[in-house]
């Protein structure tokens, strides 16, 4: 058969057509067969099964140089982007001698940066390093995380603005905020750097990204006049439905919702999507036989699997963050878009002297990582204390599950903080002190040792500021604590440390339940068995919830909470910040009133008894 493209007309007639009528009628015709030809061509093209990879990763959190204590040869985003750039390569390529079509696309489930030494290198040199280390690995979409909107939304927005070459390249994606009550935040939406999903082209391939966060945005975070719709498959699904008017037949979720368990429950919820990547709750997922940082247990197989609502499987991965881990999962879609098979794991970041190791992008290193290794190495040669303990900043068992010694003394510094200042400041003594398991971040044991200003930020890195909130009423103090411990026994961030007090409960009771959007208790919750003052005063339980007559409670804390921050019902109390940030309350704390020792008799590990649970 002849290509259509070679046909040759050599005949013309008077008027200069080729070949006349008959040359008219051949060349219809071979434009006809070309056309047939090439439609066969796209055809086959779209019918062909499409192998698509897809690298992942979660909750970056800041951490560029590396793991952490003890982790020094693992994680970093250096090496990070060595593995991302080796993984596309690989994922391009295929097999040797596999004719498979294959595409690959890299995105990040949010929690991009977090407050912290790492994040205040950003903030006093003025470059967002977080930043340009994401526009450095060059994905192709990214959600937004609830640690995200920890500065508020004008920090967010001078984040994204100010930190890529490239606004919008990746975009942003979400689709159950509302940002109209956010001037900085609206302008990006409308300009398409922020949006509620996007499409990605791969071989000919489209494939539709969607992105969403968790409902709780608002009492996990400060994202101020952000609105949060809390119905979070409805939102999905309008947008994967507009995916599928045009034409798109591979949709994936790329979320923030704090745990894959809250993936894996949404899927049945919603229609046309084909895989999920979870974000937000550092969970491990791995095969046997995948390679794994030091002390990281698997919490499930990667990936999970689940069902949408038309009764598809859909396979749902995450990772650990700190760059620990890059996720690849490989998905073959068959020629109508369906997800055929799947499979893949956890790829970890280790380096080059380990066998699976290699070597730091020296780009990464010279732009990221050394300036702000720099800017960490300084703060941590301040050495202002030393502990004859080993202080416990764990979070499960640890601060997000009970009393610890590092709890009591970041409590106790709230408390003294607050007090020192109270005069100066026209609001009374604190009485006693609260502090969320959730705002203490160095998820690590200190080993007794120099403590230095280094290792003050490392635990208490948010920019919360110690604030008093006098006269509250003794009873709505048993619900603040309720508040505390309603997750208990689980892991949560809510849970309280104190100061100026000890209480009891018991998890077989009640637990309080809030309103997620207006933070209204709906279930009081009985769990609070007995508060008492330092003093020996009784503020409660002696039936029920019954609250023994007194004068109200002055409460230190950090505005976070006094906002009603992680749930915490302080009902718009009014309260004064004493503008001391409660990092540098815990610096002032350990070399004022304890003269830079932390003793084993003043921080028993363990804690001293103040936090009991009775449950029997």
């Amino acid at each position: 058969m002849h290509n259509p493209s070679e046909i040759r007309l050599r005949r013309r007639d008077r008027a200069g057509v080729p070949g006349g009528r008959r040359g008219i009628i051949v060349l219809v015709a071979a434009m006809a067969l070309l056309a047939s030809l090439l439609a066969g061509a796209a055809s086959a093209g779209r019918d062909r099964p499409f192998t698509l990879t897809i690298l992942h990763n979660n909750d970056g959190e800041s951490q560029l140089i590396n793991a952490g204590s003890g982790l020094e040869d693992f994680g970093g985003v250096a090496r990070f982007a060595t593995l991302v750039k080796q993984a596309k390569k690989e994922a391009k390529k295929g097999p040797k001698g596999d004719k498979t079509k294959r595409g690959v696309i890299f995105v990040s489930s949010g929690d991009n940066f977090l407050a912290g030494p790492e994040f205040t290198a950003s903030l006093d040199a003025g470059v967002w390093y977080d930043a340009r280390a994401l526009d450095m690995l060059r994905y192709d979409a990214i959600s937004l995380g609830n640690h995200d909107f920890d500065f508020g939304p004008d920090v967010l927005a001078e984040f994204i603005s100010d930190g890529f070459k490239k606004p919008g390249k990746p975009p942003y994606v979400n689709a159950n905020l509302d940002f109209s009550g956010e001037p900085a935040l609206q302008a990006l939406a409308d300009d398409g750097v922020i949006v509620q999903s996007t499409v990605v082209k791969e071989r000919g391939e489209r494939i539709g990204i969607v992105g969403a966060i968790t409902p709780e945005l608002g009492l996990i975070s400060s994202p101020r006049n952000v609105i949060v719709l809390q119905d979070v498959a409805a939102e999905v699904q309008a947008e994967i439905d507009a995916l599928e008017a045009d034409g798109i037949d591979k949709i994936i979720m790329i979320s923030h919702l704090q745990d894959a368990d809250d993936d894996v429950a949404l899927a049945p919820l919603l229609s046309g999507l084909d895989v999920m990547i979870a974000g937000g709750g550092d969970e491990v997922l791995a095969n046997p036989g995948d390679l794994l940082v030091p002390g990281d247990v698997p919490d499930g197989p990667y990936p999970l699997l689940t069902t949408n609502a038309d009764g598809d499987t859909v396979p749902v991965v995450t990772t650990a963050g700190d760059y620990k881990y890059l996720g690849r999962l490989e998905v073959e879609f068959d020629g109508d878009g369906n997800v055929t098979s799947w499979s893949g794991g956890p790829i970890r970041v280790a380096d080059e002297s380990l066998p699976d190791g290699v070597k730091a992008n020296k780009r990464f290193e010279r732009k990221v990582v050394d300036p702000v290794a720099a800017f960490v190495a300084d703060l941590a040669a301040n050495v202002i204390a030393a502990s004859e303990v080993d202080l416990e900043g764990r979070r499960d068992p640890g601060i997000r599950t009970e009393e610890t010694n590092l709890g009591n003394l970041t409590a106790d510094s709230l408390r003294w903080q607050a007090s020192a200042l109270a005069a100066g400041f026209g609001v009374p003594v604190a009485d006693v002190a609260l502090q969320n398991g959730g705002g203490i971040r160095n998820n690590t044991l200190i080993p007794a040792g120099p403590i230095s200003e280094l290792d003050t930020f490392d635990i208490l890195p948010f920019s919360n500021f110690v604030s008093v909130i006098p006269d509250i009423p003794r009873d709505q103090f048993r619900q603040i604590l309720e508040r505390a411990i309603s997750g208990a026994p689980g892991s949560e961030g809510r849970f309280a440390q104190v100061s100026g007090f000890s209480f009891e409960y018991d998890t077989g009771r009640t637990a309080q339940v809030i309103d997620p959007v207006t933070g209204a208790i709906t279930t009081d919750g009985d769990r609070v068995t007995s508060i008492v003052l330092d003093d020996t005063t009784v503020i409660c339980c002696d039936v029920g919830n019954d609250v023994l007559p007194g004068d109200t409670l002055t409460v230190a804390t950090i505005d976070f909470l006094a906002r009603g921050g992680d749930g915490y019902p302080f009902m718009g109390a009014p309260f004064t910040s004493v503008g001391v940030s409660y990092q540098q309350a815990l610096a002032n704390y350990i070399t004022g009133p304890l003269g830079g020792l932390i003793s084993a008799a003043d921080y028993p590990e363990g804690g001293e008894g103040r936090i009991t649970d009775v449950t029997p």
